[in-house]
């Protein structure tokens, strides 16, 4: 029997979580939110949320907010809907409990206020919190005092009517030492603004010391309100643009989306920025601001705007600091694209002079969107400008201009080729830069008949003139030399004639002969270490991959004068003198035998130019 007893099953018991006020004040301050002037944001976000319940039920009651600055203190009044005593052991004393949530459920999307930490975040800078309140709901019910500390005790006591005569709430903070700062007038006037500017109640700031009383909110927002001209507007938005974001914009676009329950402005940045640059745009949540560095409220192709926007559909995070990144935020997204992609084909269709002035400074961001958007390039083909052979041109006009259009791999493949393409009548695009080479590739589908091609040596070769046959046989000795002398470097030699005279030479490799060049120097590198193994197995790919081409110009005169030259060292210093010097045409990163070669020719032609003279004179 006492062995039954004592395997009895045990009965549980209930137990309540002990919360350390302290470490959670140290977990909001270092870990949710970004800075101690959140505090204010909570009071101004409390104060709101007790009117908005006030009138909700009593849609005539008074709508006011005072932040008054006294004492090293701080002191903010409401004529919101107010607690009862209940009240107050059942919200304030609770950790993670909101009035709002519990009482108004119904009503809950019209609050700012979603997570219950409420005045916690006023001992980030307060060692002492007092609230004096009196409940709208309950007329009868006296006011309450309520007065907590930072180590987690508090006391609630009943005070006589005359306390508060009317409902609302107050709230007094003494700072913590350290944080007086937080609560100089000048400071809480410049957070009252930041934050509630846009709030749809009237709240002020008074300096106690010194009795000056300063509006905090400005409402209706400047996106918000009516002007004589567009003009007018745009002007009144690009003042608000440099005061609140710090920029001139270049242009503004309303962002007016009902569906999405967005209002705001983006404003197109006067500069260019990298597309790897995430926007930092400014939200605020049903007027009260949330965040300036929201990242994900526009798709990543909209680098070239910052945004203000004032929105009720979006979800903020625990801290409030941000956007929950969930369906609606998505949704947004893509409603707000659209509007930026409607702004640019409306400046295309009536306003050019205007997209002309935007796709100087933002072409790579209209091109970043393009490459998804058949219809905005189709649009976009007169306007976006294009490194070509013909300058910098649009799409439309370049391929009007040429039936087959090339395109090079590299910037400096481009830059190597484009003079004598040029003088042989080839078209050819630039496609080292970002997007280029994508939408250039699209050109087919949008103008059936024309035709991209990428640009390779046997196409340049193609393109240029041939010798007389008994030049090029007189030159026979000298081509089989530059073989010989380019054969390590994979690269064989041929003579031909072409514009501009001034280019002795040019050195022709695609994207074939630089995987073939970066083999061999592969191959190279582990025969020096030993590594008889990969050596072998690279060696193996080398089959019939193409090779690098040499195309000297007979038509230069220094070319012409060494395939003459009778002395074989000076040819093949000459040889390699030439490869030097297109080398450094083309732009591209050197091997180290490349290096070598530029360094020995260098070395040997000033030897020669040195020891000549000596010659001569004997």
């Amino acid at each position: 029997m006492p062995d039954a007893v004592e395997n009895a099953p045990r009965t549980a018991a209930d137990h309540t979580f002990q919360v350390d006020l302290r470490g959670l004040v140290d977990l909001l301050s270092h870990h949710l939110y970004s800075s101690p002037r959140v505090y204010l944001r909570e009071l101004l976000q409390n104060g709101v949320d007790a009117i908005t319940a006030r009138q909700a039920a009593d849609p005539g009651a008074p709508a006011a907010i005072r932040l008054t600055a006294a004492d090293g203190g701080l002191r903010v009044e409401d004529t919101g809907v107010g607690l009862t005593e209940a009240d107050v052991h059942r919200f304030l004393a609770t950790i993670g409990r909101s009035s709002k949530r519990d009482a108004l459920e119904t009503a809950r999307r019209e609050y700012l206020g979603q997570f219950g930490i409420g005045l916690l975040a006023c001992f980030v800078v307060a060692d002492e919190i007092t609230v004096v309140t009196r409940s709208a709901t309950a007329p009868d019910a006296p006011p309450v005092e309520w007065r907590a500390g930072a180590d987690g005790r508090y006391t609630v006591r009943v005070l006589p009517d005359d306390a508060r005569p009317e409902p609302g709430t107050t709230v007094l903070l003494a700072p913590r030492r350290g944080s007086e700062d937080w609560f100089a007038p000048d400071r809480v006037v410049e957070l009252a603004r930041d934050f509630g500017a846009l709030l749809p109640y009237d709240i002020t700031v008074t300096d106690a010391a010194t009795g000056r009383t300063l509006p905090v909110t400005d409402t209706p927002a400047v996106w918000d309100r009516p002007f004589a001209t567009p003009d007018a507007r745009r002007a009144a938005l690009s003042r608000y643009c440099d005061e609140t974001l710090g920029f001139v914009p270049l242009d503004v676009i309303d962002l007016d989306v009902p569906l999405a329950g967005v209002r705001g402005a983006a404003f197109v940045l006067p500069s260019a920025v990298s597309p790897a640059m995430r926007g930092r745009h400014r939200v605020h949540l049903k007027g009260m601001l949330l965040t300036e560095t929201a990242d994900a409220l526009l798709p990543d192709w909209a680098f070239f705007v910052r945004c203000a926007v004032d929105t009720e559909a979006l979800r903020p995070t625990a801290s409030r600091e941000n956007l929950y990144d969930d369906e609606a935020l998505a949704a947004v997204r893509d409603a707000l694209g659209v509007r930026l992609r409607d702004w640019l084909t409306g400046l295309a269709a009536s306003e050019p002079e205007r997209l002309r002035d935007f796709l100087r400074v933002h072409h790579l961001g209209v091109k970043a969107m393009a490459r998804h958007d058949d219809e905005l390039l189709a649009l976009m083909l007169p306007w976006l400008p294009f490194d070509t052979t013909d300058g910098q041109v649009g799409l439309e006009e370049f391929a009007r201009r040429h039936a087959v259009i090339h395109l090079t791999d590299t910037v400096e493949e481009f830059r190597q080729i484009a003079p004598i393409a040029a003088a042989a009548g080839l078209g050819v695009v630039n496609g080292g830069y970002t997007y280029d080479a994508d939408l250039v590739r699209r050109l087919p589908v949008l103008r059936p008949g024309t035709v991209v091609d990428r640009l390779d040596p046997d196409t340049v070769t193609a393109h240029l003139d041939s010798v007389d046959p008994s030049v090029e046989l007189a030159a026979g000795p000298f081509l089989a030399l530059a073989r010989g002398v380019l054969e390590p470097l994979s690269c064989d030699a041929s003579l031909r004639a072409f514009h501009p005279v001034t280019v002795p030479a040019l050195l022709l490799d695609g994207r074939d002969e630089r995987n073939e060049r970066t083999r061999a120097q592969a191959e190279s590198d582990a025969t020096a270490a030993g590594d008889d193994l990969w050596a072998g197995i690279l060696g193996s790919l080398r089959g019939g991959a193409p090779r690098a081409r040499l195309v000297l110009n007979h038509l230069n005169p220094l070319v012409r004068r060494m395939t003459s030259v009778s002395d074989p060292g000076l040819a093949r210093t000459g040889v390699e003198g030439l490869y030097g010097q297109a080398l450094l045409m083309s732009r591209r990163p050197m091997t180290a035998a490349e290096g070598a070669l530029l360094n020995r020719s260098f070395l040997g032609l000033l030897e020669r130019a040195l020891h000549e003279p000596a010659t001569e004179d004997k």
